[in-house]
């Protein structure tokens, strides 16, 4: 009960917050592309770029914040709470921007995802699977450490979910050369996303084999 508590509550903030993120976008676009949105991208005031990289910033200490206060219980705990509210968070960002503006059209529409340390892009539904991923996955941890069976990942399980996201935010910036440059992006790298997807994930799964074994 405790969890389910936690979770609608957390779920409650990622929701607002998405609906918050996806509000100034609306205003962005209707300042800067009050026609629709499309690349290549317009050089924006220095100005404005260095508010939307604060904000940016803040939306991650927002996330992890209350991450922290609903996962008390250690490092794992709030990660796991952390990445439940930022799946949360950006999946409601394209739902509310779908209501709000009609966009995207498709899920395979291009975005930009996010600006820190250079644009992140690639079509929309890529953050969505990498959302639905997380969500998925700290439900399982969270659920599990809730019945008292923990998921505990070794030593080589941490580092092969660490390179599968590093993978996956190397694909997202894999045009970010071009895009720096005020150019369209060119072809999304999927072979290098999904492995990077899969490799998360089997380390992620492959965690479960660590309590059987240690029955045996």
């Amino acid at each position: 009960m405790e969890l389910k508590r936690k979770l609608a509550a957390v779920a409650i903030y990622a929701i607002a917050m998405g609906y918050l993120e996806a509000a100034v976008v609306v205003y962005l676009r209707n300042l800067y592309y009050p026609d629709v949105f499309t690349f290549p991208l317009k050089l924006l005031p220095l100005k404005i770029v260095i508010v939307e990289l604060a904000r940016e910033a803040s939306t991650l200490v927002m996330l992890g914040a209350v991450g922290y206060l609903a996962g008390s219980r250690g490092f794992v705990q709030w990660l796991s709470y952390f990445a439940f509210a930022f799946g949360v968070w950006d999946i409601f960002y394209y739902v509310f921007l779908r209501i709000t503006m009609s966009w995207p059209a498709s899920l395979l529409d291009w975005d930009i995802l996010f600006l820190i340390p250079l644009p992140w892009a690639g079509p929309v539904i890529t953050p969505i699977l990498v959302s639905a991923g997380l969500i998925g996955g700290s439900i399982l941890v969270l659920w599990r450490d809730e019945i008292g069976k923990p998921i505990k990942l070794a030593g080589l399980q941490w580092v092969l979910l660490v390179c599968g996201a590093l993978i996956i935010i190397f694909s997202f910036l894999w045009n970010a050369p071009a895009l720096v440059r005020q150019m369209a992006p060119r072809t999304f790298p999927w072979a290098i996303f999904i492995f990077g997807y899969a490799l998360a994930g089997i380390a992620f799964l492959s965690s479960f084999r660590n309590r059987a074994s240690s029955r045996m």
